[in-house]
Order: structure tokens, then sequence, then C-alpha cells
């Protein structure tokens, strides 16, 4: 504690000396001088301790009554008071915000849900041959905990609690161990649904949807990152990293599974198959047998009906568009969509919808000479005249007809077959050597990873694909969370009130945060102490790439002595106005501001991973020990940083190819 505090009165001391060099004289300094030392003061003040948000909101109404008071001294005190009531409506009144609740709330029920604990077991089971096994699957099990949670206090601690012992008793180097934990959990700042991508895209007004889609790969890179520097530091120095022994591998077959593997053979298809047909173990019953037989063909049938779904969608030809629907403007075709909005969530537009028919075509009363009295016995009746629409009778007959009969498939493409192929390999692969063991294995996961990974896609896929709003889908994941707990037997009056107090403590939090940035951002704007920043940065006539690299370097220094909310909250309207300039997109800056922040819960003083760590660990694991631990993960975190910024599309691919 007391390095802190000394610390924090290095950097104050530094600031004021900053402060007093970089300004100009008084008789020089404008209004835009005294923004720039509010910031300094902000800093200074939560590095010391202080709330960040009443921080922001109490500095942010004294120099906006600083700013109002240059201009009309007389409504100095209303004007303030008007713009705190004004700001904190509204970003009450955004609906973006409403998934965070929701979102924090379903990762608070999965955590009670005690599923971390078999998970990891299961995945360190089926991951024993790989060198450095147990740190691989703490890694594994992190990043699918974090996603279905994306709480880094939550997964730190629980894995704090389960992997540390199992590799500190496996012989794993402490450094080693305390790295893959703290690395492993603060994956879900990045990998959705986090709530760091909803907090900048309602900051940047960017849609959290493309967020989520971009956000996916460079997390999965991250995480491959991380498995494979643990991998080649097993197989380098397996003394920091020891195979697990043969006893730990080991795993506990039931009765029927000794009697039929001593019997027929390891291998679980041929085995249960001629159990059947033999039906040679009393104490095993064709029925149970048929349940275990189908267990294990899951892989396959699952893979049978993906392929199955694939073909039909790829073998279908497109729906043949008449020219009369072209012409009337329908928007089946030569009609372009409408426009996304760039940021936030936005009501579908009118058009499109369910809307009154036009009069032009619709139900409309006969025309006047269209009843007339019929003509008398021997009078010459009149030819008929056509009705203009009766022109378009026959084309509306033919399309109709054309739209009934059945349309030929169209051949499937070679990538498909090419895909199927290698799938029927794997299966063949898979089981040739699937044994009895490895089906124990994959019933363990059933019970752990899949209904995981079910609440993940249902959650992540609904919004990807645009079947809903992140608020929507957030929701839907509480309510998926909410039968996880039950279908565990977790679920009772003292898991739901916990779960709700912390919800609505993180989410007043934040909310509390988001009201004091906006009066914070307006005072610095008022002040012009943005206005003098951009001339500055213009003033240094970079090129987009000089900007980007200063940038990524301000937001990796300041997360070092700041949490991600203060940056994301105080900066980003800073760094967001300069882009447009520059010619970057906010959606690929936002990616590499994510990827950036892993480093906020990485890199001390402030390395809130850490603590979270320590909290669990024995005694002999010292601070010290757990900040070592975290340099070579943060060394990672720069290549990846590096590796998004040059092939950009890691992360732009998959919102392009589904929001074109």
């Amino acid at each position: 504690m007391k390095k802190e505090i000394w610390f924090g009165l290095a950097i104050l001391a530094a600031v004021v000396i900053g402060v007093f060099v970089l300004m100009p004289a008084p008789s020089q300094m404008t209004n835009g001088h005294l923004g720039l030392l509010m910031l300094a003061l902000i800093v200074v003040a939560i590095m010391l301790g202080f709330p960040t948000a009443f921080t922001l909101m109490g500095m942010g109404m004294m120099f906006a009554w600083f700013a109002f008071r240059s201009r009309a001294p007389d409504l100095a005190v209303q004007q303030t008071l008007d713009l705190m009531v004004q700001r904190a409506y509204s970003v009450m009144s955004n609906d973006v915000l409403i998934s965070i609740p929701l979102f924090v709330f379903m990762g608070y029920l999965v955590e009670r849900a005690n599923l971390i604990e078999k998970l990891f077991k299961s995945l360190h089971l089926a991951m024993s041959r790989i060198p450095g096994s147990l740190a691989v699957a703490t890694v594994v099990t992190c990043a699918v905990f974090a996603t279905a949670t994306g709480i880094v206090g939550a997964v730190v601690t629980l894995m704090g609690l389960l992997a540390l012992p199992a590799m500190l008793k496996a012989g794993y180097h402490v450094r080693l161990a305390a790295g893959a934990i703290t690395a492993g959990g603060c994956l879900g700042i990045l990998i959705p649904p986090s709530v760091l991508l909803i907090v900048y895209g309602a900051t940047a007004g960017v849609s959290v949807v493309k967020l989520y889609a971009g956000a996916f790969f460079p997390g999965v890179m991250l995480a491959t990152l991380y498995v494979g520097y643990l991998v080649i530091v097993a197989k380098l120095k397996p003394n920091l990293a020891p195979p697990l022994s043969e006893e730990d591998q080991k795993v506990i077959l039931p009765k029927f599974a000794e009697n039929i593997s001593s019997t027929f053979g390891s291998n679980v298809v041929r085995g249960l198959v001629a159990a059947i047909k033999g039906n040679l173990d009393p104490e095993a019953p064709r029925r149970m047998l048929a349940k275990q037989l189908f267990i294990a063909l899951l892989p396959a049938l699952f893979f049978t009906a993906a392929m199955g779904w694939t073909y039909r969608l790829v073998t279908t030809p497109p729906p043949a568009v008449s020219a009369d629907v072209v012409e009337m403007g329908t928007g089946f075709a030569g009609e372009e969509a409408a426009p996304e909005e760039d940021g936030g969530l936005a009501e579908p537009e009118e058009e499109g919808g369910l809307a009154e028919p036009e009069e032009e075509g619709g139900l409309q009363e006969p025309p006047a000479d269209g009843l007339k009295e019929p003509a008398a016995a021997g009078e010459k009746q009149p030819e008929p005249v056509a009705a203009p629409a009766a022109t378009a009778a026959p084309a509306a007959t033919a399309n109709a007809e054309a739209a009934a009969e059945p349309t030929e498939r169209v051949p499937a493409p070679m990538g498909y077959w090419i895909t199927f192929g290698i799938g029927i390999a794997a299966l063949g692969i898979f089981y040739a050597i699937f044994t009895f063991a490895r089906l124990e294995i994959f019933k363990m996961l059933l019970g752990s990873f899949f209904p995981l990974a079910m609440l993940i896609l249902a959650v992540l896929g609904t919004i990807v694909f645009g079947l809903a709003t992140p608020t929507e889908a957030a929701a839907m994941g509480s309510m998926g969370g909410l039968l996880l707990a039950a279908a565990y037997g977790r679920l009772n009056i003292g898991v739901v009130r916990e779960s709700v107090f912390l919800t609505a403590k993180t989410s007043a939090m934040v909310c509390w945060l988001f009201v004091g940035s906006s009066i914070f951002s307006a005072a610095f704007a008022l002040l012009g102490g943005q206005e003098i920043i951009n001339q500055w940065v213009l003033s240094l006539d970079m090129t987009p790439t000089q900007f980007m690299i200063l940038a990524q370097i301000i937001i990796f220094l300041l997360g070092w002595p700041l949490e991600w909310t203060e940056i994301i909250v105080i900066f980003m309207p800073i760094f967001i106005p300069l882009l447009p300039h520059f010619n970057i997109d906010p959606l690929f800056f936002g990616l590499l501001v994510a990827l950036n922040l892993q480093t906020a819960f990485l890199s001390p003083p402030v390395a809130m991973a850490a603590f979270y760590l320590k909290g669990v660990s024995p005694p002999h694991v010292t601070l010290n020990q757990i900040f070592l631990g975290m340099l070579p993960f943060m060394a990672i975190q720069v290549v990846a940083l590096v590796m998004l910024y040059v092939f950009p599309g890691i992360g732009l691919w998959l919102p392009e190819v589904l929001y074109k």
C-alpha cells in the first residue's frame, strides 16, 4: 500500500511540474488551458483513489461553471445545473445501456451454476497429452467461461481456487501458473458479450452488433497465442510445466465399459454394437447400451444434420423476380437496402413493414360504367373495352404458374464437397481412436462444456446474424442462465437475490460513470480543451499510421495506472473526433482499443487480476511473482495488437461479410 501511495504522489508531482512548465503565462491562458488542467487533475485524483464517477461529475460541474461564468456570470449556476440534468437524462435514455445489466445478470447466474469445476476437469483430461495440459486447459476454460460471463473478477477468482492448486501440485512454476490464470481470465474484456464493447459503442456511436462480430476473431486469436506460448514453454522447459502423471490421466470406467473393453476391444462403436447384438452382460441391458451408442454417435449425427442443412442452403436457386415487381419498387430487386445507422440500435423503419395497401392496385370501388343494365333483346352489344389492368393478367398468371412449378436445385459448389470430404475423414479418424475412456470424457464435456456453448451460440448467434438486438439477446441469455442454474440444482432464492444485488451494483457503477463522463466531456468541450488538442494533433502533420501508433501507445501507457472504464469514458471522447480527419474507421479503432485494454488488468500497479488471484492464492504465492508471471502475456498482447493492425481483416472480415 505504501508503494501505491508513493507512486501516486510521484505522479502528482510530475503532473504539477508539467502543468507549470507547459502552461503559458497567466496573461496568455485561455479556457482551453483550464480544460487541460481539468484533465490532468482528473487523472491524478483517480490515481489517488477518489471515486471515478463522482470525481468526473464534481470536477465537470465545477469547470463547467467556470466556462459559463466567463460568458454570462448571472446564468452560470442555472446553466450548470441544466447541463447536469440534460446529460444525466441523455445517458439514461440510451437504449444500448439496457443490455449491460442483463448480460451482467446472466454472468452471475452462470458463475453460480457451478459449471466451471466440471468444465476444467473435463478439459484437462481431454488435453492430457498436450504439453502443459493443465495450463492450456486453464486458458481454454477461462476463455469459455469469460465468454459466458464477461466478469473478469469472477473468472480469475474461481480459476484461482480450482486451477492454481492443481498446477502447483503438479509441479508447475508459480509464475507460469499465475500468468495463465490472470491472462485467461482477462479474455472476457475482449470476447463478446463484453461490457467494454457496449460502453465503447455507446461512447463512440458505433454499432454494438458490428463490434461483437469484429471482436470475435481477435479474441480467438489472442487465446490461441496464449495456448501456443504455453505449449512451447512446456515443450522447451518441462521443469516449468511437467506432464501429468499416469494416475492423473486415468479415467475411471463404469463396470459395463470394462467388461465390453475386455471382451470386444476398447473401440466404442464396435464394442457397443457387438454387446447389443450379443446381450452378454445382464447388468447392462440393451436399452442402456443403445443410449450409450446414441451418445457416441452424436458427433456424426450433428455433422450429418449440419451438412444436410448446408446442402439445402447452397443448392437452393435464388428466387426469380418478375419485371413487374421490380418496376413497382417493392424492394426485391433494383433497390438498395436502407442504410444502417452508424452507431447504436435504432427502431426498424416503417418502410417495408405492415402498412395500409396503396390505392393503386388495391381494393377500390368499381368504376361507374362497370355495372350496366343488360342490353335489350336483339340489340347489338358493344365490344367490351378491356381494362388497363387486364393486360397484366396473363403475365401475372404465367408468373404464378412458374412460381408453382418445382425448380431444379443448382449444383453444390466445390467448397462444400471439400468440406464434406474433410469432415468425413475427420469423423473416420475420430471414431477409429474413440475409446471408452474418451467416451467418459465426452460425456463430461456434454455436461459442462456444451450447455455453456449452446448458451453462448444462442446469445451471440442471434446478435451477429441480426435475429435480435443485443438487449433482446441479453434478455434471452439471462433466461438461459436461470435455466442452467435450475438444471444443475443451483437455483434458489439466495442465488437469485445475490445475483440481482451484484448486478444492480455493477450496473449502477457503469451508469454513474457514463453520467460523470458525459458531464466531464461537456465541460471539456465548453472550455475549448478538445479544440486545443485537435489543433495540436493536426499541427504535427502526422499520417494515419503515425496517429494510430501514437494513440495506441497513449492508451497502452494509460492502462498501467487506470482501469479500462476510466480510459473509455474519459479519453475516447478526445480521440473519436480526430478519427474522421485521418480517415480511420471507428469500428477498427475500437477493436484495437479493446485488444489494447487487456493490459489494464495485467499491468501494475492497478492490475486488478493480480489482486483477485492473490486473494485466493496460498500464502507462499507473492504479488511480485504474479506480476512477473503476467509480463510474458502482456508481450503476447502487444504481438496480437500488431497482428491486428497489420492484418485488419482479422477483425473486419466478419462484419463486412455479415453487414455489407
